[in-house]
């Protein structure tokens, strides 16, 4: 079972602007994404995703493919150029990269299911701290 990482989708407007983003890097193959260190569980993260945070919600993910070292010391995280809605589901915001298990992460969005079915980011972050999910 591969491990995932949770990390802000720092500077995306939306969950549209993130998916935006991650589908301009198609005719690429792949969108990287920087890093200061390599995760010491690397290895164990190909095949895993990296489960995207707006606004203190998990909203999707996007496969992580491999993992490369800049010429500067910094790493790239090389991810499938797509966005995967997953239910949403309550989470802190942190400054960089956490691991995340399979058995905490969430479902993807069913067949026949829709972004706009999900509950949207912000209000899950509030019914969380009201205790409600």
């Amino acid at each position: 079972m591969p491990l995932n990482m949770t990390k802000i989708a720092f500077s995306a407007t939306s969950p549209a602007d993130l998916r935006e983003w991650l589908e301009a890097h198609a005719p690429l193959g792949e969108a990287l994404m920087t890093t200061r260190y390599l995760p010491k569980r690397h290895e164990e993260m190909i095949g895993g995703s990296l489960y995207w945070i707006f606004e203190h919600a998990l909203i999707g993910r996007s496969p992580i493919r491999r993992f490369t070292q800049r010429e500067d010391g910094r790493w790239h995280i090389h991810l499938s150029p797509e966005l995967i809605a997953v239910q949403t589901k309550p989470k802190r915001a942190h400054q960089g990269w956490r691991y995340l298990s399979e058995e905490d992460a969430p479902a993807d969005l069913g067949a026949g299911e829709v972004a706009g079915d999900a509950m949207p980011a912000r209000m899950v972050s509030e019914l969380a701290k009201l205790g409600l999910v």
